[in-house]
């Protein structure tokens, strides 16, 4: 008997502990005021109308993040409809603002890219690569969602055939009030951001 139950306190514990790290992967957005691309200053209480904030990392150079761009427009155009609100959140060390402006003129971003520059919404977020996106509800800065677009792009690969619409999909099953089961969901593809050193930002 002691053994039985010895079996099922270990498997409580490790679904107890796998609750906790899906937990702490959809982590809530920290409060920030940022400026975009075109001087505009952003807060996430600006959107507090909004049912939810898509928010997609952006990198200039990084060529996933590019080719990512057109998909990311086109489900924009057809959800801005339902009350959500879409934004890119650039927190690439090497990315100045004249860089990022150049960037939104060569391939034609018409999203306010907002300029992370300590780096601690993105830090708040957990981000680790570019061309990821985060849904957000913007009421209680809780994450419902992160991962990538969809499964078209790779490292060196680009499918013509995508068989996974990752952010369409959440999107649907999030306003029809379900939850995103984040174990069907990939790791994001893209380039890698790099944080400054905590010594630097004592962050």
């Amino acid at each position: 008997m002691k053994k039985i139950s010895g079996v099922l306190l270990s498997g409580l514990l490790m679904l107890a502990s796998f609750g906790a790290a899906a937990d702490d992967y959809l982590k809530p957005i920290k409060e920030f005021s940022l400026v975009d691309h075109l001087g505009e200053t952003h807060t996430m209480s600006d959107y507090a109308d909004k049912d939810y904030v898509v928010m997609y990392i952006h990198g200039s150079g990084c060529p996933i993040a590019r080719l990512s761009v057109p998909e990311y427009k086109e489900i924009a155009a057809t959800y801005r409809s339902k009350n959500i609100e879409f934004l890119m959140l650039n927190s690439f060390i090497q990315d100045d603002m004249t860089r990022i402006q150049k960037e939104a003129v060569d391939f034609k971003i018409d999203f306010p890219i907002l300029k992370d520059e300590d780096q601690t919404v993105a830090k708040s977020l957990g981000v680790e690569r570019t061309a990821e996106v985060f849904i957000i509800d913007p009421r209680t800065n809780e994450t419902v969602f992160r991962g990538p677009i969809n499964d078209a792009l790779g490292y060196e690969t680009q499918r013509t055939r995508v068989d996974n619409h990752y952010l369409t999909d959440a999107l649907d099953t999030i306003l029809a009030g379900g939850v995103v089961d984040m174990d069907e969901i990939p790791d994001s593809k893209g380039c890698l951001v790099g944080f400054f050193h905590p010594a630097v930002t004592g962050l």
